[in-house]
Order: C-alpha cells, then structure tokens, then sequence
C-alpha cells in the first residue's frame, strides 16, 4: 500500500489527515499531492488526487462529501476504526479495451484511492452513516452533546 503524505506539513509520519495538528503558516500548502509529471503516469496516484473530499461540521454532525464520479455505491468502501479514523477508499477500474479502437486522449483517472481522516473525539464513532447519490459520497458522522457544566450553588455559613 502507497504511503498517503501527510498533509499541512504534519510532523508525525502518518498516512492520517489530522485537521486538528499544527501546520506551518509560512507554507500552508506544503504536502499537498499536487500532481507532477511523474505521479500522472502513476494510475493510483492520479486517482488518489481526484478523489476529492469536503469536511464540515455542523452542530450535529461531522459531514463529509467526495466525489467520486462514475463509480457505484458497490465499489465504494466507508471504514472506521477504533482510534476515530474514518477511511474512504475503492477502485476506478480501467476501461475495457478493443483491438480495433484508436485512443486520442486518456484524462480520466484509474486505480485505486484511499482517504483517511482522524475524527475528533466527541464523533460518534458508532452511528456513522454514508449515503451516495449521483457520484457525490456523503457521509455523516454524529456528535456528542457537550453538556453545559452544572452549577450548584452553595450556601456560606457563619
């Protein structure tokens, strides 16, 4: 398995996403798998670049969308594991092939991706759901309610 760089120059080695690290703000791009010219003939890695994930957070949940167009719900697989990571990964399989045809061009993208995200830790691990419609991968992840510390009043003596 190819190692996934880390992202807004993460310290630790990890092949996670971790929002929540420090990241240096004199280069807030730096470890992002921009394509070069050498990762474009690499199939996974294209795929990898393309399969573009949204995170947001609403007061219920933590809500991420990818897209991932021309795949089923079938060839998608949404994980989670015990340490609050979520994991988005499938295949785009590579086109049949006939002898008698003649390719111009080859743009669209083969192979195989995977995303990982570190959850904080009010995500409720155990109620995730995922949805797909029309090539755009939702997947919901619920939030602990923060309870308001409770305050008790206490009477002074004397």
């Amino acid at each position: 398995m190819a190692m996934i760089p880390s992202f807004f120059g993460n310290s630790r080695s990890s092949s996670i996403f971790d929002p929540f690290s420090v990241f240096d703000v004199s280069d807030p791009f730096r470890g992002f798998p921009f394509p070069s010219s050498s990762s474009l003939i690499s199939g996974e890695n294209s795929a990898f670049v393309n399969a573009r994930v949204d995170w947001k957070e609403t007061p219920e949940a933590h809500v991420f969308k990818a897209e991932l167009p021309g795949l089923k719900k079938e060839e998608v697989k949404v994980e989670v594991e015990d340490d609050r990571v979520l994991q988005i990964s499938g295949e785009r399989s590579v086109e049949k092939e006939d002898k008698n045809d003649k390719w111009h061009r080859v743009e669209r993208s083969s192979g195989k991706f995977m995303r990982r995200f570190r959850l904080p830790e009010n995500a409720k691990m155990d109620q995730v759901k995922a949805s797909m419609e029309n090539g755009i991968l939702t997947v919901s992840v619920p939030k602990e309610e923060v309870k308001k510390p409770e305050v008790k009043s206490i009477q002074i003596s004397g």
